[in-house]
């Protein structure tokens, strides 16, 4: 279910004002994050955000594209290593 339109996105406090930090700062240095439950707001636009999965930061360069999703939605926290039947059947 959708968050309520009155409430507004949900960003994490932090997170603002490290991307108000890396702007005013003027270099393009990773931020690294772990709130994957963040929505992407149009001032993160030309900013690389080291998004956590669970083992490593995954870096995401956010483009216009992106706003309104979530930073989850960028750093997939599963491998998919392929089915067990394609590779007996490239075999034989």
């Amino acid at each position: 279910m959708a968050r309520s339109v009155w409430k507004g996105p949900f960003v994490d406090g932090f997170l603002l004002n490290k991307a108000d930090a890396a702007r005013a700062s003027g270099r393009n240095e990773i931020i690294r994050i772990w709130s994957r439950r963040s929505t992407i707001l149009p001032q993160f636009v030309g900013l690389t955000f080291g998004v956590y999965n669970g083992k490593k930061f995954l870096p995401v360069q956010v483009t216009e594209n992106m706003v309104g999703h979530k930073f989850g939605e960028f750093s997939p926290t599963r491998t998919f290593t392929g089915h067990a039947a394609d590779k007996k059947a490239k075999r034989g």
